[in-house]
């Protein structure tokens, strides 16, 4: 079972900021997750809300907003730019979450899938591993159109119907650990379609423990070190 740094290990430090993708490195993860949105002018930035309320106590809008202005308001934004490059670097494969609904709809794929394919020669050469996940339907076959041969993850709520995940062109499904906790027959149900089981967001010893035994391929955590020690004592 590999371990995603969720927004980096934001148990610790400000999440999707470079300390935090940093502090990962040293707690032992295998590779780092975050959320994707693009700003006015079409840069894609690290960010998970639609405004920068609850990080910067600021009302602007991504969307709305461009980016000199965004980083003016919180100086540790990263652009995706900079968190491929990083993730090259330290050779730590990625979760890339597309944030929707969104007003551009889904130019957010196309600035990825875009990005993945001009740096594709760099990431084979670090031997990293890069998916997109969401947990729009439509972006996920979005993803699919640009490009058949990206790894992608549907990521589910749960009041997801089923049928939505089943029908997925996804080769992973992520679960909440909420919704694996009241139903552990999920995962069972997940890997007999033949995809992968990423699961978030997993901090405590026990969720740890029963993504374990349920054989979960990928657990997203806020504290990738502590994971790292819960499994080495089962």
């Amino acid at each position: 079972m590999k371990i995603y740094a969720h927004r980096g290990a934001s148990h610790d430090f400000p999440e999707m900021t470079a300390l935090a993708y940093e502090s990962a490195v040293k707690q032992g993860a295998d590779g780092f997750e975050c959320d994707l949105r693009l700003t006015k002018d079409g840069v894609a930035i690290l960010w998970h809300d639609a405004d920068l309320k609850r990080r910067a106590d600021s009302d602007a809008v991504v969307a709305e907003t461009k980016f000199k202005k965004l980083k003016k308001i919180y100086p540790q934004i990263l652009t995706f730019d900079e968190f491929l490059d990083f993730g090259i670097a330290e050779k730590k494969s990625l979760l890339l979450e597309t944030k929707h609904p969104v007003p551009s709809r889904t130019e957010i794929e196309e600035v990825i899938v875009k990005k993945l394919k001009d740096e594709d020669s760099r990431i084979k050469k670090a031997g990293i591993e890069i998916n997109v996940m969401s947990f729009s339907w439509f972006a996920i076959e979005k993803v699919k159109a640009l490009n058949a041969e990206l790894p992608t993850t549907f990521l589910l709520h749960d009041y997801t119907p089923w049928f939505t995940a089943r029908y997925s062109s996804a080769q992973s499904i992520g679960p909440g650990i909420n919704l694996l906790r009241k139903n552990p027959a999920l995962a069972k149900r997940i890997k007999s379609t033949g995809r992968k089981l990423n699961v978030w967001t997993v901090d405590e010893a026990a969720d740890i423990t029963l993504c374990h035994h349920l054989g979960v391929d990928n657990l997203i955590t806020n504290r990738p070190g502590y994971a790292r020690q819960v499994l080495r004592n089962i």
